[in-house]
């Protein structure tokens, strides 16, 4: 289930991303760029000032009544209407279990119904084949391939677009 992130989910959001120096989930999730700590009342203050933005841009993954991820998009470039969306399963025991692929589905199912977008895409690295599939599961395509930009721990890894356009996509098989 997606939701909109509430104050009360902070808490839990910031031990999932920033408790730890090296969370496990940020080894998949671009782990070239590095991992700032930010401690937990400015975490708190920065989200609630930016959250009709935050509302707009993000949404809590629950599964069994938990939080374990979260969805996002960003504009690439609005004016043309080029949007990325994002997607981080935190929680380890959700990985592999088909979660990711379903957040992503109704992610991009949203973003098609209330956005005036032809297209949305996912940029990732060669080294996140779990990401790769769940968005080839969902329909899109590999638009784009990098090589040898992205350097993580002594190896060269592509850096992968993948997206689809909005005639692509087919909400009764993707909800």
């Amino acid at each position: 289930m997606l939701r909109k992130i509430e104050e009360k989910d902070l808490e839990t959001l910031w031990n999932y991303i920033y408790k730890e120096a090296s969370p496990q989930w940020k080894k998949w999730d671009a782990p070239y760029f590095e991992h700032k700590h930010l401690p937990f009342e400015e975490y708190k203050h920065k989200f609630l000032n930016e959250i009709e933005q935050n509302h707009d841009s993000q949404r809590i993954i629950e599964a069994e009544g938990k939080i374990i991820g979260t969805v996002s998009c960003y504009w690439e470039y609005e004016p043309t209407r080029w949007l990325e969306a994002g997607i981080v399963i935190y929680d380890p025991d959700y990985w592999n279990g088909g979660y990711g692929t379903e957040a992503l589905s109704q992610w991009v199912n949203h973003l098609f119904e209330t956005k005036e977008i032809g297209r949305v895409g996912i940029t990732t690295w060669s080294g996140n084949e779990r990401m790769m599939r769940a968005a080839e599961k969902i329909g899109m395509k590999l638009e784009g391939r990098m090589r040898k930009c992205r350097y993580y721990n002594g190896v060269y890894y592509d850096s992968i677009r993948m997206g689809m356009i909005r005639e692509e996509w087919d909400p009764s098989q993707n909800q």
